[in-house]
């Protein structure tokens, strides 16, 4: 298959799956939460596939990579942020540990994709 867009990466699709699902897992948050963790996580997690997007639009490998650098950063800000929210119970258990399990496969998706984009010698 071509990459014609970032759309046809399927990084990026399932970073979108995982911001989606950050939203839902939000949602249930208490309300006191709204600005406080709640937002947090909903920016980390807008912040991967928005990262991958603007990554691939750069003119070089090297950009590009960067990009995807500054996608895991926000991946492991979210991971930490549903770790806590887990922690504090401020989010149902199982939907953290899927919100989780989707961050972990986007990891690996990042991580083998910036190692396509910057081969280790």
């Amino acid at each position: 298959m071509t990459v014609r867009s970032y759309r046809d990466l399927v990084v990026w699709q399932k970073s979108m799956s995982l911001a989606v699902e950050a939203y839902r897992l939000t949602r249930r948050m208490p309300k006191q939460e709204e600005f406080r963790m709640a937002s947090q996580i909903i920016r980390a997690a807008a912040s991967v596939p928005a990262n991958i997007a603007e990554g691939h639009g750069r003119g070089t490998r090297k950009d590009y990579a960067h990009f995807i650098s500054i996608a895991r950063g926000s991946l492991s800000e979210v991971e930490t942020f549903v770790l806590l929210a887990k922690r504090l119970e401020l989010a149902e258990a199982e939907r953290c540990d899927a919100v989780l399990e989707l961050a972990s496969e986007v990891g690996r998706m990042l991580t083998a994709l910036r190692n396509r984009l910057v081969p280790r010698t």
